[in-house]
């Protein structure tokens, strides 16, 4: 692991939610920042620059496929992995997330926030 703190940011509008996540990736040692809208989401994307986006898909103010756009569009956020989470396992809105530039996604039931950890670690070959 680099002695750099890898910084998550974290788009999510379950704040319940968002919490569990952030105080399991705090623990293991991470940066987390939480935004709980798309449009907060894709401007804190901007600002402060994180190492990877875990990006929920149906959110308020843009959703995610909106901000997922927007990242890819931006020459200074584009080259950030994206995990979609969320809690729709349909086919085709995964197929559309990955093609549209996501790394990968995870269903929000199926996956454990240390899975969801380990799944960040991987991405980021920690």
């Amino acid at each position: 692991m680099t002695s750099k703190e890898i910084h998550v940011l974290l788009v999510e509008d379950d704040t319940f939610l968002a919490n569990i996540y952030k105080t399991k990736f705090e623990m293991e040692k991470f940066k987390v920042s939480v935004a709980t809208d798309g449009e907060a989401g894709f401007e804190a994307a901007k600002k402060k620059n994180p190492d990877i986006i875990l990006l929920d898909i149906l959110l308020p103010k843009m959703d995610g496929f909106t901000v997922l756009e927007n990242l890819k569009k931006e020459d200074s956020v584009k080259d950030i992995p994206v995990i979609l989470l969320t809690n729709l396992g349909q086919k085709d809105d995964v197929e559309k997330g990955l093609e549209m530039g996501a790394v990968d996604y995870l269903i929000k039931a199926h996956f454990k926030p240390s899975e969801t950890v380990d799944k960040v670690k991987k991405v980021l070959k920690l």
